[in-house]
């Protein structure tokens, strides 16, 4: 196949893609979850630390290779891979990809559907004067009820796949020239709001006066894998994207910017999340159920806090629709590579991926006791091992065929940047970047 011949129309609106593709569950749930668990501020800061030394280094270089191929995934490294005179069996990489984000869109969608249904509940005033333990219970009667997990996980992915199938222009770009300053603006909102609440300053602080002591090996190995995970690299979908970059942008400085925009929306969402929590007088550390179950709860008991949940619900899903989007593209980019028009493989992309996620949705209920691996049930394996195996895998392999296999012309022109930068660049994917995402790697296996 031949380069494509699609282009985000400006620098603007690929910075506002990759920024949707990398803002969603990752800032929103996991982020103030994680960082509940992890001790506050020494993990943020380390967080920050292995952005800037693990994540970006690795994203410039998955973006640098589509830009390079100008081709779906599977093509760019086969076709760049034929130019190194190297093995064509990096293409199959591309098709690694596509598999790890299938798994990732089969549960993604099925939690994205779930602030669908909060939202929903919020709007009507649900949560407003109930009990701990009666919003305790709804949610758990929520996940027992196969008949709305599936309704709304068959909408979410209506709502991704009409997108994406809408094409580059008409659909992804302006759909994240849309939803990226209204994303931004509801954070804002929500910010200024936890600033009037009695937690904003036990949050502050609690984010930003770090605690060496609560420094441990394991906390180090949560914030390196937190920080690949929350850049959504490893997948080839930002390769999708890089193939349709604007010729004469600097990638660098784009790649600089998507990682300061993605840590915004992570620290803004904790200052709102951990306000409230703080100011309710409630544990940071709740784990996963931070968002469905102990937010509802603080903000049932303050004032307007069914207009402020609302808000918070639509922030979630704003940002889950661009993920999704992402990790559907490079599917969709891959079948049209075979020759088949883009609605039609969008079409596959979404039955197919509609049809395992009723596996995810059957976990809660149905499916419960079934464990195919690792006593895992299916929701667990899809949520567990590709974020925590496969994503580093395959960043460590882009990385290594971006740093080591692919021709250093064509790495430096679509890089493009002098020769200074570049060896610096390429010092710093070799010597640090692969390494510590090798020890990502090992620490999922393990």
């Amino acid at each position: 196949m031949n380069e494509t011949l699609e282009r985000w129309s400006t620098r603007r609106a690929f910075i506002l893609a990759v920024t949707g593709a990398a803002v969603g569950l990752g800032n929103i749930w996991r982020f103030p979850y994680i960082t509940g668990e992890n001790g506050g501020a020494a993990f943020l800061l380390l967080y920050i630390a292995f952005v800037l030394l693990l994540g970006l280094p690795v994203m410039m270089a998955e973006i640098m290779v589509g830009r390079a191929g100008r081709r779906s995934p599977v093509q760019s490294l086969g076709h760049l891979a034929a130019q190194a005179g190297a093995s064509s069996r990096w293409r199959w990489l591309g098709l690694f990809g596509a598999f790890t984000v299938f798994c990732i869109l089969s549960f993604y969608s099925v939690v994205s559907g779930w602030s669908i249904e909060f939202l929903v509940i919020s709007i009507n005033g649900g949560f407003v004067g109930a009990s701990p333990a009666e919003i305790g219970a709804g949610f758990d009667a929520f996940l027992a009820d196969p008949a709305r997990m599936i309704f709304n996980h068959t909408l979410f992915l209506i709502m991704t796949m009409l997108v994406v199938s809408a094409g580059v222009a008409k659909g992804l770009e302006r759909l994240n020239n849309l939803l990226m300053p209204l994303l931004y603006l509801l954070l804002l909102l929500l910010a200024g709001y936890a600033a009037t609440t009695e937690g904003f300053g036990p949050a502050l602080a609690w984010l930003f006066l770090p605690d060496v002591s609560a420094v441990t090996p394991l906390v180090v190995m949560h914030a390196m894998g937190h920080a690949f995970f929350t850049l959504a690299v490893g997948a080839c979908a930002l390769m999708a994207y890089g193939a349709y970059m604007p010729d004469h942008q600097s990638l660098p400085r784009a790649a600089g910017a998507v990682a300061v925009l993605d840590v915004t929306v992570a620290l803004l969402a904790g200052i709102a999340i951990f306000s409230v929590v703080f100011a309710q007088g409630m544990d940071p550390g709740e784990g996963p159920g931070l968002m469905f179950v102990t937010l509802p709860i603080a903000f049932a008991q303050l004032p307007w806090g069914a207009l402020w949940l609302s808000i918070f619900f639509l922030l979630l899903l704003l940002a889950t629709w661009t993920s999704s989007i992402n990790l559907a593209e490079p599917m969709v980019a891959t079948l049209q590579g075979m020759g088949l028009k883009r609605g039609h493989a969008a079409a596959i992309v979404g039955l197919a991926v509609w049809l395992v996620g009723l596996l995810t949705v059957l976990s809660f209920s149905t499916l419960a006791e079934w464990r195919p691996m690792f006593g895992m049930n299916a929701f667990e394996l899809v949520s567990t091992i590709p974020p925590e195996i496969f994503l580093p895998l395959g960043g460590l392999l882009i990385a290594i065929f971006a740093a080591w296999v692919m021709p250093e012309a064509a790495a430096r022109r679509a890089l493009g940047v002098g020769p200074g930068g570049f060896t610096l660049w390429r010092g710093l994917v070799r010597w640090v970047a692969i390494p510590l995402t090798l020890v990502v790697l090992v620490a999922g296996l393990a």
